[in-house]
């Protein structure tokens, strides 16, 4: 049986940053970007078309940034999807290679990302399970400093982006990708973890602040009700635009009443 043909809209760079542009995209902003090629339609050129049409769209003085996670390097014993056998885990503790900005790969967080994270003059910051990757002007500026102790609170790119007034853009992603929500967690009271991850000089165990997007499709909701949050389509995906400044300062208050002390996760 054939292969039925794509359903569409198609979509190409000139088209996507039109699309931006219309939706309130600025030139010379800084942007963060949470995505999913698959909601945008049949995209010429994939994630570099893409790419492409959001630095169109940013313009030459404008800056992109995206989530460049590498939760896969973490300790298997809390591996989950898929699970390893309890065999397998001091083996894979003792072999593991530790993170590298230049090579480890993205994983969880789609293929623009990982397109960004490998970008002719691209930066990434130094956390070795929640760095950003960002092209653009103020990349150093956002991803210097990134610690390695803190995932994504004070000492994190998204704490920058708050300062720097960045603004955010899911295109096709849902608030439960809104890596901003999880900076108001740390300025909230939430219990510490012990993180197991591979070091430069071995297995290591760091104390981090407990961090999940359990119910942020709700926050999402309610601060999309309660916030000037633009919305509109581009390509097939839905998009949202807003400041980083007021997800964070929402998501405090609102996982202050909703999500006391972090539900102790």
């Amino acid at each position: 049986m054939p292969t039925p043909p794509p359903t569409g809209p198609l979509v190409t760079r000139a088209t996507l940053a039109d699309g931006l542009a219309g939706l309130g995209v600025k030139p010379g902003e800084t942007l963060l970007v949470h995505s999913s090629l698959s909601s945008l339609g049949w995209v010429c050129g994939a994630a570099v078309a893409v790419v492409q049409g959001l630095l169109d769209a940013l313009g030459q003085k404008g800056t992109l940034v995206v989530p460049a996670q590498s939760a896969d390097l973490s300790d298997p014993a809390v591996w989950g999807n898929p699970p390893v056998p309890e065999e397998w885990w001091e083996p894979i503790r003792a072999t593991m290679p530790a993170y590298d900005p230049r090579v480890t790969p993205t994983r969880g967080v789609g293929v623009i990302p990982e397109t960004v994270r490998t970008w002719p003059g691209a930066l990434r910051s130094a956390h070795p399970q929640t760095s950003f990757a960002a092209v653009g002007p103020r990349a150093a500026e956002v991803l210097d400093g990134h610690a390695t102790d803190c995932r994504l609170g004070e000492h994190s790119p998204l704490a920058r982006l708050e300062a720097l007034h960045a603004r955010v853009l899911l295109l096709g992603a849902g608030y439960d990708a809104c890596t901003s929500f999880h900076l108001a967690e740390y300025r909230i009271p939430a219990p510490l973890v012990k993180v197991g991850r591979p070091g430069p000089m071995g297995w290591e165990t760091v104390t981090e602040v407990s961090i999940s997007s359990e119910r942020f499709d709700e926050l999402g909701h309610d601060f999309e009700r309660d916030r000037p949050v633009v919305r509109g389509k581009v390509g097939a995906a839905d998009a949202r635009l807003f400041p980083v400044a007021d997800a964070v300062a929402y998501a405090r208050r609102w996982l202050e009443i909703h999500r006391p002390s972090a539900e102790e996760i």
